[in-house]
């Protein structure tokens, strides 16, 4: 008799997995594997339940990254059944690789019209976007913000989709935005309804003629948020702690915009060329590097000259 993963679900999904829409999410994801195996008759778990299940999403069209999610939720399942005995040997963890997607997120004069239009709707939407630019929130955590959560110029996310809370410092305009809504009761966006916010944020990408633009999404300002660091010269890690991604994998997506970065490593490597050269003379071999020696005038018209060759 095959073993019900819908059982498993029940016995351990309150352990598991917090309430919120990733654990509504999972359910589905349980719910398809279980039809799956019983529409299959499949009678044990092990590596071909999951090259099928492979297969099977592929066959519907599912990305690498939604595969990935789903067999996830499954593992996380399955290891919970193994350690209470209730299966022998998990199957062998699969992650399919991912393509590195094009990274959408708001222009400053996109931003400028975005808060406008949505300020005359109701300026707890343009608030709102602000604060979600500014701390690299998910909507949820912003949603789920309570007003003791926030202290001293900083805001703590109790409700987080890693389920690891976490706090960063506010920005002025982070502040202003949750001072407009102080005396709103439970927290500054308590009364937001996610639905209406996305009926208004689709009617006003409509009006900015963004209707065909798939990434155009209220998670962009997440990416927003994520990407203005990275281009200030913030390094991953830190990027990493202020938007509490589980791994740097995922804050990596933003690295290819820290292009300045790049310069300060080719000005370091001068200087330690120009001081290996003065070093070399003062030993009394003035000869020694001087290919690299960049702080020589005699040297400097033929870099000048390289630098400008590759430029054109």
């Amino acid at each position: 008799m095959p073993l019900e993963i819908l059982s498993i679900y029940a016995r351990y999904h309150s352990i598991l997995w917090d309430e919120g829409s990733h654990k509504r999410n999972v359910a589905a994801f349980v719910a398809e594997i279980s039809e799956f195996i019983q529409r299959n008759k499949i009678e044990t778990i092990n590596d071909d339940l999951v090259d099928r299940l492979i297969m099977y999403y592929r066959s519907k069209g599912n990305s690498n990254s939604t595969i990935n999610r789903k067999l996830a939720a499954l593992y996380k399942l399955l290891r919970r059944a193994e350690r209470a005995g209730l299966i022998k040997k998990l199957p062998t963890y699969v992650r399919l690789p991912e393509k590195n997607a094009r990274v959408r997120f708001l222009t400053r004069e996109e931003e400028r019209v975005l808060l406008r239009k949505l300020a005359s709707r109701d300026e707890a939407f343009s608030d709102l976007c602000l604060f979600l630019v500014d701390t690299g929130a998910r909507v949820g955590e912003a949603l789920n913000l309570r007003h003791g959560d926030v202290h001293r110029g900083k805001a703590t996310f109790w409700v987080t989709k890693s389920g690891r809370s976490r706090t960063v410092p506010l920005t002025d305009r982070a502040v202003v935005a949750l001072a407009n809504h102080r005396h709103r009761a439970g927290g500054p966006f308590s009364h937001v309804r996610y639905q209406a916010f996305r009926y208004h944020w689709n009617a006003v990408k409509k009006q900015m003629g963004l209707a065909g633009d798939k990434q155009f999404v209220p998670h962009m300002l997440r990416h927003t948020c994520a990407s203005r660091l990275v281009q200030a010269g913030i390094d991953l890690r830190r990027v990493q702690a202020f938007l509490g991604h589980q791994t740097i994998q995922m804050t990596l997506r933003y690295a290819h915009l820290a292009t300045d970065d790049l310069d300060q490593c080719v000005m370091a490597l001068d200087r330690i060329n120009a001081r290996a050269a003065r070093d070399a003379e003062k030993a009394g071999n003035p000869k020694s590097n001087k290919a690299v020696h960049a702080g020589e005038e005699s040297t400097a018209p033929k870099i000048a000259d390289g630098r400008r060759v590759f430029a054109e």
